[in-house]
């Protein structure tokens, strides 16, 4: 795929590391003078396009529309919207400049049945206010620590707003706001090539250390902790009581990703050093890596990270009728992929990303380009590739704003598998239950000995 640049995004990009060394110095005070200027608190650009088809951003989403509550789904401001186009394999060719090459294989993939609905851009992206003067300040301070795998002086914000290399850029995806707490039910299905699926559910909590308000930079250096995350599996019967625990750490190389795994057959909890990199993910039969959670997690140091530039791109976004509470399971669950025509698109720009295997070390994928909104710096897309430089899964995250925090965070994660013409889909939560941002969870909940309740219950 040939990436074509606007004038204004090589402008943007003009003074960007391009090799992949890293550059771990802060941005100057006139570069951060343009936060909340031209460019928005997190550091996009606040204006729009030139086409008027990305238009100004102007805070996003507020305020929730009237009459929700806090636990409804979220109702979709953007119902009133009227479709701009549908891509299809049969007018591919006038929109390739605005698609990612696994955008494409999709098409080739599934040219009968795959297609993209564009609706208007809306930058809906916000955040607390507190989360905007954190960004601010981090931008003035924080610096990379040995050689990118962590952080120094950051907290509770996005860590490098105006990013001067790809591996800053991946950091503000991995510890972007999410809230602080927050507890949900979701669904996981890899249906086989007729559609046919096992739901597979869990219950999942996460306590996000380094987004809580007041948390300080030296709190973190101290600690050296991330998040903590538990997850237990509730269906099948076949699975139903495995449960992982992981303490995820700030500097991955310097202290290691702590996890822990229940096994109701054994009835113990055992340590699992192998919960990383490109390990199985947890009930996946095969079709993602425990890296490719969240789009990427982990420790970044088997890549060097390289940015591209910036391009316009159709990715999911405001995908409120895919998470809407009257759609059921086997409504958005259809052979070769997810129901399109659920499915929203919006042109935004996006961060190019590329992540290349270093020299010496193992990993399934030999190269990862990462697509990145710029409003939220969620991954928004990737495509992967094999050793032999073939593109091999294609990964997409289909983004909401959860308007009582704000934040926006995916409702849908799905995996594609070109070579055995599967996907895996994770975040199903339409019949069950939306994420609970309000819980309080403490230390005392993420202990091993907390894990063995929970597998037990």
């Amino acid at each position: 795929m040939k990436l074509k640049f606007t004038r204004s995004m090589i402008v943007t990009t003009v003074c960007l590391s391009i090799a992949s060394g890293v550059t771990i110095a802060k941005v100057s005070p006139e570069q951060l003078a343009k936060l909340g200027t031209s460019l928005t608190p997190v550091g996009a650009e606040k204006a729009g396009n030139a086409e008027g088809t990305i238009p100004e951003w102007k805070g996003g989403i507020t305020k929730a529309p009237q009459g929700y509550k806090v636990g409804d789904f979220h109702p979709d401001p953007y119902a009133s919207d009227k479709k701009l186009l549908t891509i299809t394999s049969k007018n591919l060719s006038e929109h390739k400049d605005k698609l990612s090459a696994g955008q494409l294989a999709l098409f080739k993939a599934y040219p009968a049945t795959f297609k993209m609905d564009i609706y208007p851009t809306h930058r809906s992206a916000s955040y607390p206010q507190h989360v905007y003067e954190q960004t601010r300040l981090n931008a003035g301070r924080t610096e990379l620590a040995d050689g990118g795998t962590g952080l120094n002086n950051a907290a509770v914000g996005f860590p490098f707003p105006i990013p001067q290399s790809g591996i800053e850029v991946i950091w503000n995806h991995t510890v972007r706001y999410r809230g602080e707490s927050v507890a949900r039910r979701t669904g996981q299905v890899t249906p086989l090539r007729g559609g046919s699926y096992t739901l597979v559910k869990f219950q999942e909590q996460f306590d996000l250390l380094y987004n809580k308000k007041g948390t300080q930079p030296e709190d973190l250096a101290k600690s050296n902790m991330l998040f903590y995350f538990k997850q237990k599996v509730t269906s099948p019967a076949r699975l139903a009581g495995t449960a992982l625990l992981v303490h995820e750490t700030l500097d991955q190389v310097k202290e290691p990703r702590q996890a822990w795994t229940y096994n109701t057959g054994q009835r113990r909890v055992r340590r699992a050093p192998n919960v990383a990199y490109d390990a199985p993910g947890t009930a996946a039969d095969g079709l993602r890596t425990t890296d490719d959670f969240d789009m990427f997690n982990g420790a970044p140091n088997r890549y060097d990270w390289k940015i591209i530039g910036k391009k316009e791109l159709y990715i999911p976004y405001n995908n409120y009728k895919l998470h809407s509470g009257s759609v059921k399971y086997s409504d958005i669950v259809k052979p070769g992929h997810i129901n399109p025509s659920l499915v929203r698109y919006e042109l935004h720009r996006v961060w190019v990303v590329e992540a290349n295997l270093k020299q010496g070390t193992r990993h399934q994928y030999k190269k990862r380009v990462f697509y990145i909104d710029e409003d939220s710096w969620q991954i928004a897309t990737t495509d992967i590739y094999d050793s032999r430089d073939e593109l091999w899964r294609v990964g997409m995250a289909h983004a909401i704003n959860y308007y009582e925090v704000p934040t926006l965070w995916s409702t849908l994660d799905v995996y594609h598998d070109l070579k055995s013409g599967r996907y895996l889909a994770l975040g199903l939560d339409n019949e069950d239950s939306v994420y609970d941002f309000s819980v309080k969870l403490s230390k005392k909940d993420f202990t091993p000995a907390a894990l063995r309740r929970a597998g037990k219950k």
